[in-house]
């Protein structure tokens, strides 16, 4: 693999070795400063010239200091003339703003798409995007992977004869019906209404949660609203056991924190698409890692193989 080159923004350079460490290439180092009025420059230090370049660069808190590395680190790809760049974004905190749903409200989701490739990105690698209509988003390829064999794998070493997985909404219910599958567990969801970011309402759950182990399963968990919300409605019906799993763990504004603090949560699991501070982790938190998945990727994408075909068969355990 001597002609590719792996650069990584501040935002999560610890998973950009570890893709590295898997594909048994090094990871190029980038320098980020600042200049006295505020402005960030970008310098990729190492040759990019007609190289596969792929930029590691998660956008996490805080969003619009990483998402402006990221567009000059394009911009420095293409001005060394990289033969191709491709941005590995395990993590679009921008696809939540994917639809119109206000009067004259901004769609972040398209127009962070539209400037990463203005800015010369000519692939993405995104992991779990927040709905299906922001791959449309991207006017270059988009390979989407997901998560759901790691969390599967993790899961079952657990009896799973009495399991019944949980989507917090409907929107959500058909990957957990995929998750199930893995499982052989049943399927259930929650009628949410959100009526602000952190402030949700869960009328019920439809589906059999009396007396079975639940894994309640979401997308990404950031200040714990709606699964808070959704373990209320399923202590009324009376769970066996409960467990939270989900894919991106942003955990803001202590979210992990009052998870772990409810007695009736076994386990909370992630993956480490973005970093959960060493100093907020809790002995109920388990972060399972995605860069093999994510290094297969790459080197899918870097040879012309199909990045679809990691998920056509069982992963060997």
């Amino acid at each position: 693999m001597r002609d590719i080159a792996v650069f990584s923004g501040s935002a999560h350079p610890e998973l950009a070795a570890e893709v590295c460490a898997h594909l048994g290439v090094p990871l190029s180092p980038t320098r980020v400063s600042r200049f006295a009025n505020d402005c960030l420059e970008v310098q990729l230090q190492a040759n990019c010239r007609e190289r596969d370049v792929f930029l590691v660069q998660p956008l996490v808190s805080p969003v619009q200091e990483h998402l402006v590395e990221l567009l000059m680190m394009c911009d420095a790809a293409r001005g060394a003339s990289a033969g191709r760049i491709t941005v590995v974004m395990p993590h679009y905190s921008y696809a939540r703003s994917d639809k119109k749903d206000m009067p004259r409200i901004s769609m972040g989701g398209r127009l962070v798409a539209d400037l990463l490739v203005a800015a010369g990105a000519s692939r993405v690698l995104a992991m779990t995007l927040h709905s299906p209509q922001v791959h449309g988003f991207f006017s270059v390829p988009v390979d989407h992977l997901h998560a759901l064999r790691e969390l599967a794998a993790h899961f079952r070493g657990l009896d799973m004869s009495r399991t019944t997985v949980v989507s917090p909404d409907l929107g959500n219910a058909k990957e957990a019906a995929a998750f199930a599958r893995l499982l052989g567990a049943q399927v259930a969801a929650g009628a949410k209404q959100r009526f602000a970011d952190d402030r949700v309402r869960i009328s019920s759950v439809i589906g059999e949660i009396a007396g079975r182990d639940v894994i309640v399963l979401d997308d990404e968990i950031a200040k714990g609203s709606t699964v808070l919300e959704l373990l209320d409605r399923l202590r009324e019906l009376g769970p066996r056991s409960i467990r939270v799993a989900c894919t991106h763990g942003l955990f803001a504004a202590g979210a992990l924190k009052r998870l772990s603090e409810q007695s009736d949560v076994l386990e909370i699991v992630c993956t480490n698409t973005v970093p959960v501070p060493v100093e907020e982790h809790t002995e109920k938190l388990r972060v399972l890692s995605i860069a093999p998945a994510l290094a297969e990727a790459v080197r899918r994408i870097h040879n012309g193989e199909s990045v679809s075909a990691l998920f056509d068969a069982p992963q060997s355990e």
